[in-house]
């Protein structure tokens, strides 16, 4: 609830057209948007020394007029009215930006969405209510700048298990999201970084060490992942995704691994950023251990997230750092106030150390898998047309055109029949070398994380139309 800041003024006009006039231009305005509540008719009759009925006759003008809506035994909310925003001739937009609706797609395949129908909310409710009921006064005192404690060794047990990451607690900082994590990698390995990207990659990552490092750019990768023997001379950072690459979904084999790790071993100052991108989901096979696991130099800075397992709102990742960067964190970062609420932390703890996210993780494998499935069934009439990488692992696998369509005009197809397709181009940070193109296919990229397995048949009966598959 909003509260009103209104300046009443003794020039002959009635206090309740003041009022009134008041809320109707904020509401113009948008600075009191959609679905605001207002305060009660007692509350700012007293705020502003008036009688009640002055308040209730402004607010009853304003409800005959459509500005506001009366919601029984709640009070007064801001109804909608965008096609109000007209100031004096001047368009709203000059006072807030003005964008264009967003499209309304009958299928989306997003390859970011999760799906959220199947979080056991009930537990999380349980769970922050008998943290919050308890007499725990320590827990709203600020933290650690590296995170509580106790979360820390739980992730460091959760990681040792899942991803045969060897760490101990103080080598993890909890962090709000991997962007605040990547620019805090500045103040540990400083601005004069020579950064290799391979392309297509994250692009987030990409425009992030862009901000601070000396130089970034992309080196080739093959079906095994990032091309080590191209590193230029002086390349001291390499990021990369080995248990599951965004987006191409290539799984760098231990060979490979291997020989990133010695070249990492051959400079003091060498570093391998490791993004645990999408570990949680694979679907065929043993899962894939870590990067890190094999990491005896102390080479390799490990980076993840509750988001795509949990649900994004947590805002919870964790780097675990090698001993040499733990100890310049608490040099150069202690200064640093933790990102996280400790509440939240608190409670993603005991949701962790109580089974719950195992149990939950467990059951979305069981639901993805079934997604996963039913998309690569439902793909079998396109492989004359298409090909079908990336599968069994994360949340979205690609498809490559044969005919030379362009990538645009597929996208395009698509949405004539309301349906949403990515383009592996958006995941390419720079310009890519002709021969790096796929002999110039298109590729896209479909996600099936966020859809009902209706909407996945249905997404693909209207791209068959679409693109004329037979």
């Amino acid at each position: 609830m909003q509260d009103l800041v209104i300046g009443l003024k003794d020039d002959g006009t009635h206090l309740y057209e003041q009022i009134y006039e008041h809320i109707r231009e904020e509401i113009r305005k948008g600075k009191l948007p959609y679905r605001e509540k207002l305060p009660s008719t007692r509350s700012l009759a007293e705020y502003l020394q008036v009688s009640r009925s002055t308040v209730e006759l402004a607010y009853g003008q304003l409800l005959s007029e459509g500005y506001l809506e009366s919601v029984p035994y709640k009070g007064y909310y801001v109804a909608r009215v965008e096609d109000l925003y007209q100031i004096g001739g001047m368009p709203a937009g000059q006072h807030r930006e003005k964008r264009a609706p967003a499209r309304r797609w009958a299928v989306d395949f997003s390859p970011n969405a999760i799906d959220m129908r199947y979080f056991p909310f009930g537990v999380w409710r349980r769970i922050s209510k008998n943290i919050l009921s308890q007499d725990n006064r320590e827990i709203f005192l600020p933290g650690e700048a590296r995170g509580d404690r106790q979360l820390r060794e739980t992730i460091a047990r959760y990681l040792h298990a899942s991803r045969g990451v060897n760490c101990q607690p103080e080598q993890i900082v909890i962090g709000a999201g991997n962007d605040y994590l990547l620019l805090l990698l500045r103040f540990l390995l400083g601005r004069e970084r020579h950064v290799a990207f391979e392309n297509p990659t994250y692009p987030r990552a990409y425009r992030i060490f862009r901000l601070y490092a000396r130089e970034v750019f992309t080196v080739p990768s093959d079906e095994s992942g990032i091309c080590v023997d191209d590193l230029p001379e002086g390349t001291d950072t390499v990021y990369v995704m080995p248990s599951h690459q965004y987006p191409t979904g290539v799984i760098m084999p231990i060979g490979r691994r291997l020989e990133l790790l010695r070249w990492a071993s051959r400079g003091a100052d060498r570093y391998v950023v490791e993004d645990d991108y999408d570990s949680e989901f694979r679907f065929r096979g043993k899962p894939i251990p870590s990067l890190q696991a094999s990491d005896s130099a102390g080479k390799v800075i490990y980076i993840g997230t509750f988001s795509k397992a949990i649900a994004p709102a947590i805002r919870v990742s964790y780097l675990v750092l090698p001993p040499s960067l733990s100890e310049s964190y608490e040099k150069n970062c202690g200064v640093f106030s933790s990102t996280v609420s400790r509440v939240d932390q608190a409670v993603l703890n005991e949701f962790i150390r109580d089974g719950f996210f195992e149990r939950h993780l467990n059951r979305m494998r069981k639901v993805y898998r079934e997604k996963h499935d039913l998309l690569l069934d439902g793909l079998s009439p396109f492989y004359r047309d298409f090909s079908v990488s990336g599968e069994n692992a994360g949340l979205h696998l690609l498809l490559t055109d044969k005919k030379g369509r362009a990538e645009q005009a597929l996208k395009a197809a698509a949405a004539d029949v309301s349906v949403r397709v990515y383009g592996l181009s958006e995941a390419q940070v720079e310009p890519m070398a002709r021969e790096d193109k796929k002999n110039g296919q298109a590729t896209l990229m479909l996600g099936f994380g966020g859809l009902t397995k209706e909407e996945i048949a249905d997404g693909l009966g209207r791209l068959r139309r679409a693109w004329e598959i037979l």
